[in-house]
């Protein structure tokens, strides 16, 4: 039995020790080689991730093109060198005898063609970890050098990427910044993506560590924070399987995510940084205009004077047929309508001026310049541009016309859509061109408006929804895109993700052709949603303020109803007011919070005041306040607005609108005149929600199980001002003397008389400090009654009350659009993106 026991224990030991050797023959020897030449040259890990030579043609552009790489079944995750260290099949990867690992272009070269620059530093082995992470160590078996801490244009679970690191892929480069941004840029010099980042935690960090998770997350962390905060998120997030998810800077200057599912052989894209490819600087190269087919970016010249440098690869730009130099007095102005252009060296500020269109155009012409733009936004800015490279990017939605000087006559421009038909890039080719789309386009308005007249006309009911299409001759022309339905089926990809439903139907998220995310409003009810689109396409188009949400364009056909907004990826407000213990992380800083409620004051301003026709929201609440990538607010979901003729003392009642429980105004419960006045009560109820961090609404034993509004008026009475500020904000975070006056101005703005509340105007000054604040009365609760649980103020009858409760929805974030992107630009200052976070990180 003895014996028994002995072999057994004989056995155990051979097996621990042979595993052990294994071990110790995955250490690769000095003096070891990989030969390009032979395809069985390869070190390998245990899980079969290798260091070999493999052909790629991914980061080349098509050019196929031999590397020395780790790969993961076939999916390179590092180059010896890079992507620019290409080699020949004579190419051998060596660790010589001074312990330096070098890729050399032959057995017999002693120059590198890259190094790790490891000699003398006592190297004695290389060894390959399944993570991927080439691993060279010395006689103790610590690590000298290793691949993760030197990537190269990829990022994989389990490696850290830091302040140090940089990943590149041809001209362009992903640097992560001290203050934790994410940054793009192109040949070093021109930063073209910032993930905008900007939080007094990141300020504070003292190493920020960035980490795609094995879930598909990218992660920030920082050795001195407990929390980490997610920055991404990939399309099948969270999915299981055998899946390698990493992150990529392609060739093209986009930072992707993408899933590798064991087995297919091929990566699937799962979140880009730039969302429009076009945007990425110089990606037609110099002198290229970057514009979109059906689906995909693509590159051309702006006209025939110029020609492609490669035939083979439209990326490498354009080159003049007729250099300028070579036609003194015979240069010409090519005129470039919806493009924008993009120089480097960028032009200085003496070469920016506030001018006119033509002029823009005549003042290049007659100058030392090349290029001009001239935005037509209003501004009259008018950039010219000396620069030799200049990159360009033409899209319909681009609101500026640029001009580019050739030698000689202005040439035909090429058709822009890759298809050699269909849309045209609205460049204007010639004259006699111009006059003939002029009067064809005239006519067809002639035929289409006479048939539409004669169609509203028909009683039956297959002709009733034909009558939005005569109101939006008066309203859309010249306005937002109009999309067909299949363009947005296509968009939001047979509308499968939906953000949210409102009243007057759901919300989905949509990718355009130009790859820019919308949020696409698809409207339900034939009747009522004729008249939301109606409305909404009249007043949302009309109106552009940093602080409202922008409408892309809409979608009239046959009794399809839609609205395209920009898409805010950071969703609604009330997600980071209302919000559990667990969910900590997205508690908004005291700096972010009092900017987002003066942004949303002066986007009610410029609805009330400002705008031709004053626009009642009468649904303001946290739920319709977006925050775009930089957390500015901005005011979405006109879906209850209704132009009100300021000069109209007489206000007419709103019957067909529905608000919101605890944001209602008196006047609406007691069935008076709905007006301006209404959406300030709102607001003051927003404003305090915004300060304390809890519904207005809300009833606990801390208040005495009387409604916040009112217990929080007898706390201000009493100075207790603390204890109506958000209890989880830090007191050294919060300027008590903003949050003093935000309190006063809310307590104003919920007055019950609607004289007694200030304009927003009013509102907006009291904010920013430049009027004093009165001390505002108590606000008074006539009447407590209950919808769905929840106390309201009322001024009228319990039967009002009983009239309107039908029509109160609960606020839900799903009934705001989920929408963000480029605002038209508009006076009001931004929170500084360096030294003020959005966020504050509970880091106990």
């Amino acid at each position: 039995m003895l014996q028994l026991v002995l072999n057994a224990f004989t056995l155990l030991l051979l097996s621990l020790l042979a595993t052990f050797a294994a071990v110790l023959a995955a250490d690769i020897p000095l003096g070891s080689t990989l030969y390009a030449s032979d395809p069985n040259s390869k070190w390998t890990s245990p899980n079969g991730t290798t260091l070999s030579f493999i052909t790629d043609s991914v980061d080349t552009g098509g050019a196929a093109a031999l590397y020395a790489a780790i790969t993961f079944n076939s999916i390179p995750i590092w180059k010896a060198g890079g992507s620019s260290a290409s080699v020949n099949s004579s190419a051998v990867v060596r660790l010589v005898a001074s312990g330096d690992l070098q890729l050399l272009p032959s057995s017999t070269s002693t120059t590198p063609v890259w190094s790790s620059g490891t000699a003398n530093l006592s190297v004695t082995a290389v060894s390959l970890e399944d993570s991927g992470n080439l691993i060279l160590k010395n006689a103790s078996g610590s690590a000298v050098w290793t691949s993760f801490d030197h990537p190269t244009d990829v990022i994989v679970p389990t490696q850290s990427f830091t302040v140090r690191h940089t990943l590149s892929s041809g001209l362009y480069s992903f640097k992560l910044q001290k203050n934790g941004n994410l940054t793009l840029w192109w040949n070093n010099s021109v930063e073209y993506y910032n993930s905008g980042l900007n939080s007094t935690m990141n300020s504070n960090l003292s190493n920020p560590v960035l980490d795609i998770r094995s879930t598909g997350v990218l992660t920030l962390s920082d050795p001195t924070l407990s929390n980490s905060l997610d920055l991404a998120y990939s399309s099948d997030y969270g999915e299981e399987g055998k899946i390698l998810r990493f992150l990529k800077l392609d060739e093209d200057g986009n930072l992707r995510i993408y899933s590798y599912i064991s087995g297919s052989g091929n990566q699937i894209e799962r979140w880009a940084a730039v969302g429009d490819q076009c945007q990425v600087y110089a990606f037609c190269g110099n002198l290229g205009i970057c514009s979109y087919n059906d689906s995909n970016p693509i590159c051309g010249c702006p006209s025939d004077n110029f020609e492609l440098v490669d035939k083979r690869d439209s990326r490498k730009g354009c080159k003049r047929k007729v250099e300028l130099q070579n036609c003194p007095g015979r240069e010409n102005m090519l005129q470039l309508d919806h493009s924008m252009f993009l120089t480097y060296p960028p032009e200085l500020s003496t070469q920016i001026f506030y001018i006119a269109i033509s002029a823009c155009k005549l003042n290049c012409l007659a100058g030392s310049c090349k290029a001009s733009t001239s935005l037509s936004d209003g501004s009259g800015q008018c950039y010219l541009k000396s620069s030799d490279f200049i990159s360009g990017y033409h899209s319909l939605a681009i609101p500026s016309t640029s001009f580019m000087k050739v030698c000689g006559p202005v040439a035909p421009t090429p058709s822009m859509d890759g298809t050699g038909g269909g849309r045209r890039n609205g460049w204007k080719l010639s004259t006699w061109l111009v006059v003939v789309v002029m009067v064809v386009t005239i006519l067809g308005l002639l035929v289409v408006e006479g048939g539409l007249w004669w169609c509203c006309f028909r009683s039956s009911p297959k002709f009733g929804g034909l009558s939005g299409h005569y109101a939006l001759l008066e309203y859309a022309s010249g306005a937002p895109v109009q999309f067909s339905y299949k363009e947005l089926q296509k968009a939001t990809k047979g509308f499968k993700e939906k953000l949210g439903a409102g009243g007057f139907g759901a919300v989905y998220r949509g990718v355009l052709v130009n790859r820019t995310v919308a949020a696409v409003k698809q409207l339900e009810g034939i009747e009522q949603g004729e008249k939301q689109f109606r409305m909404e396409v009249a007043t949302i188009s009309s109106t552009h303020h940093l602080n409202l949400v922008r409408l892309i364009g809409f979608c009239l056909e046959g009794r399809h109803r839609l609205l395209v907004y920009e898409f805010m990826k950071n969703g609604s407000l009330d997600k980071f007011l209302f919000i559990s213990k667990e969910q900590s992380g997205k508690l908004l800083s005291w700096e972010y919070r009092y900017s987002i409620a003066l942004g949303t004051a002066k986007g009610i301003m410029y609805l009330h005041e400002e705008c031709r026709d004053c626009i009642v929201h009468c649904d303001i609440k946290p739920e319709n306040i977006l925050l775009d990538e930089n957390y500015n607010a901005k005011v979405s979901d006109f879906g209850l607005a209704k132009l009100v003729n300021p000069k109209d003392h007489r206000y007419r009642t709103l019957k067909s609108v529905r608000g919101t429980r605890g944001y209602l105004a008196p006047e609406w419960l007691a069935n008076l005149p709905i007006t301006s006045k209404s959406d300030i009560y709102s607001y003051g109820m927003v404003l305090l929600e915004i300060v304390s961090g809890r519904r207005n609404f809300d009833v606990s034993e801390e208040t005495n199980h009387v409604k916040f509004s009112v217990w929080a008026y007898e706390e201000f009475e009493k100075g207790n001002f603390y204890s109506i500020v958000d209890k989880r904000l830090p007191r050294n975070e919060i300027d008590m003397e903003q949050a003093i006056r935000a309190i006063q101005v809310s307590f104003w703005c919920i007055q019950e008389q609607p004289s007694q509340r200030p304009m927003m105007g009013k509102v907006v000054q009291m904010l920013e400090g430049i009027t004093e604040i009165d001390k505002p009365p108590a606000p008074k609760a006539a009447i407590e009654g209950s919808v769905g649980g929840t106390s309201l103020y009322a001024s009228s009858s319990n039967s009002a009350l009983s009239t309107i409760t039908a029509s109160v929805p609960a606020p839900s974030s799903s009934s705001s659009l989920q929408t963000a992107g480029i605002s038209s630009s508009a006076s009001g200052k931004q929170v500084n993106r360096e030294s003020s976070s959005p966020l504050h990180l509970d880091t106990k």
